[in-house]
């Protein structure tokens, strides 16, 4: 009993991954950002465009109705203003709404199909699931902690994952089952 107390717990950095209860599977709880930007559905940017819009369109309508009288070149500028939140809210809103299915809270199915697809691909190619890890396992762990879940909040703080780590709240191991399944397809379809 005296040897076991005397090991010492080694050191980790992978925190435990918070899992919220969704209809929809979970594909990855703190998603890079160009896997959100590539997942995107057509209906995404339909609907971050008319959010976009919405600003200078609805600036325009009231000063038909009720022109503000500003003065020589007080418009142009208030739509400008008006423009630029218009296109970062429209962001914010198309990037969550894309990166929403990835948590499961929205309907995900062509998703889940997409994400097979390119991690069993990884897998075949021997490349690193989430990309190339530059960083020490500790900033990983930080980055993992502080980006989990983040596009919910971000209409307060828009936070994106741009760093590679392989703390996702996923098991892996079902893609290398589902690529040793296809390579073995493959090699029967070859016999």
């Amino acid at each position: 009993m005296a040897d076991t107390a005397s090991k010492e717990v080694p050191a980790t950095y992978v925190g435990t991954s918070k899992v919220a209860q969704t209809e929809y599977p979970l594909i990855d709880n703190d998603p890079h950002f160009k896997r959100v930007i590539g997942y995107a559905r057509p209906s995404d940017y339909l609907a971050g465009g008319i959010a976009a819009a919405a600003g200078p369109g609805l600036l325009m309508a009231m000063e038909k109705f009720q022109p503000s009288e500003v003065g020589r070149g007080g418009l142009p500028k208030a739509l400008r203003l008006s423009g630029f939140l218009g296109l970062a809210g429209g962001f914010l809103y198309f990037y969550q709404r894309s990166a929403l299915r990835f948590y499961g809270a929205s309907e995900n199915a062509r998703e889940i199909e997409m994400d097979m697809r390119e991690m069993v691909g990884k897998v075949k190619a021997g490349k690193p699931l989430y990309g190339e890890v530059t960083l020490s396992p500790y900033i990983q762990g930080v980055a993992a902690r502080q980006g989990r879940y983040s596009a919910l909040f971000n209409d307060v703080i828009p936070w994106f994952n741009f760093v590679n780590h392989n703390q996702h709240g996923v098991d892996t191991a079902k893609y290398y089952q589902q690529a040793e399944r296809e390579l073995e397809a493959e090699r029967q379809a070859k016999a």
